[in-house]
């Protein structure tokens, strides 16, 4: 079994084909999405493919070391960075084209008007091992 994320981008990728932004769908809309998410997921603990997903809020911040003694440095929140990434799941599966499979469905969930808005999402293998270096 191999571990791959699936990122979900709301921009920065080719347009949806239903590419209503979700703060302009209504509360039925947007119960339908989350129950659809929600149901694929619980379709995958079933099958043990299912590790961990998340929403995320729009808030955020970039942060970096600044220093022995010295406060980290904070900026943001950047506007790119939240548009961006919406969520993410983990799978755990026999192997690419089954991610590859489980990312097209789940690119069906329902958005405005109830209809799938096909969005892009972004599968990433895990690294199995820290590179090896040869000099």
């Amino acid at each position: 079994m191999a571990k791959y994320l699936l990122l979900k981008h709301y921009r920065g990728a080719p347009a949806t084909v239903n590419d209503v932004p979700m703060d302009q769908w209504t509360p039925a809309e947007i119960s339908a999405h989350v129950q659809y998410m929600q149901d694929f997921a619980a379709r995958l603990e079933e099958t043990g493919e299912f590790v961990d997903s998340q929403a995320l809020a729009p808030e955020g911040m970039f942060v970096r070391y600044d220093g022995e003694g010295r406060p980290p440095v904070t900026d943001g929140p950047f506007a790119e960075t939240k548009d961006l990434i919406a969520g993410w799941m983990v799978i755990d599966v026999d192997g690419p084209e089954r991610a590859v499979e489980l990312a097209g469905e789940l690119s069906a969930a329902p958005g405005a008007g109830g209809r799938p808005i096909h969005e892009w999402l972004e599968v990433r293998p895990f690294l199995g091992a820290a590179p090896c270096i040869t000099e």
